[in-house]
């Protein structure tokens, strides 16, 4: 036999061993105090209020306009539609400090020059 056929032996014979896997289980033991931590991290985050840009306040029309030229440039920000008696607004984005607020209006003015940030009373 030439070698060729002793490699396509050797090969053959390896892949047609059975495989045999491991199979166990695993238990995880958390403290009672872990859940009661993130539970407590859980409130405090849904009482924060997040720094809004709002780059447009008016008409429907007009809001949809924004909104959908906002989607076009910007598509990686988060981007709402508010009514607020009369007017209907879009804020953008979600900030936890005025730091990155700031960072985010001075790229959104450059397509919207009248945005600025604001803290809503409802996030």
């Amino acid at each position: 036999m030439n070698l060729f056929n002793w490699k396509l032996i050797v090969i053959s014979a390896l892949f047609s061993v059975k495989m045999m896997a491991q199979e166990g289980t695993i238990s995880i033991q958390k403290s009672f105090e872990i859940e009661r931590v993130l539970a407590l991290k859980k409130e405090l985050n849904k009482d924060q209020s997040y720094i809004k840009i709002q780059v447009f306040s008016g008409n429907r029309l007009g809001a949809e306009t924004a909104l959908e030229s906002f989607k076009t440039d910007f598509p990686e920000q988060i981007v709402e539609m508010i009514y607020e008696t009369p007017n209907y607004k879009i804020w953008v984005g979600k900030f936890r400090t005025q730091l990155e607020a700031d960072r985010g209006l001075r790229l959104v003015r450059k397509r919207f020059p009248n945005a600025f940030s604001l803290k809503p009373k409802k996030s």
